[in-house]
């Protein structure tokens, strides 16, 4: 049980693929202009990673070891198209939001790298778990990082204005700089909660 709990609580903040990994920035950086659309982006991310661990896990004495990358890419390929199709016809605001960066879910570097990584040597529990964690993990960050933006830039959280009218907004929290401020800012204030917790643990 203790060992579920780790697999499943790592991604949201020792191994948060944002803040500590590092990978999947792309979609970090492009579509957190609102918090709205990090929410859309991390769990249509959520949904493709928990169902390619299951299935590739299923699968992964099956896999030819020298054809495994190119059969996770159909197995990842295959769920982000149900994900860009059912957000099409149920969120078509959200999707033309998220625009390509939907169907490049395919080669997130945090979708691939669970199934080398993890998926392909552990259960399928274990790698349904882990799906969870990392999903939830990048939605949180994703969804935090469009707040603050979207609160900076245009006074508004989830679309509702949050700042009296005629309060000066910080524009630049709106463009690409303002990703590269607000993630860096988190990881430096993450890094010291870890700091403080270590000094406090010896």
């Amino acid at each position: 049980m203790a060992k579920s709990w780790k697999t499943l609580v790592n991604g949201l903040w020792n191994g948060n693929p944002t803040f500590r990994l590092l990978i999947g920035l792309c979609p970090v950086l492009a579509v957190t202009t609102r918090a709205v659309n990090g929410i859309g982006m991390g769990l249509a991310t959520t949904f493709v990673i928990v169902c390619s661990s299951v299935l590739i896990s299923l699968l992964r004495k099956v896999i030819p070891d020298k054809v495994r990358i190119p059969a996770y890419i159909i197995v990842i390929a295959t769920f982000v198209t149900i994900v860009d199709l059912v957000m099409n016809a149920y969120l078509p605001d959200l999707h033309q939001v998220l625009g390509l960066f939907i169907p490049l879910i395919v080669v997130n570097c945090i979708v691939l790298g669970r199934a080398e990584a993890f998926a392909s040597k552990n259960g399928v529990f274990a790698s349904m778990l882990d799906g969870i964690g990392m999903g939830l993990g990048f939605t949180w960050a994703l969804t935090v990082i469009g707040a603050i933006r979207e609160l900076l830039g245009s006074g508004t959280v989830f679309g509702l204005k949050v700042v009296a009218d005629g309060a000066t907004t910080i524009g630049v929290m709106s463009l690409p700089p303002g990703a590269f401020i607000t993630l860096g800012i988190l990881m430096g204030i993450m890094n010291m909660i870890s700091a403080r917790q270590k000094k406090r643990a010896n």
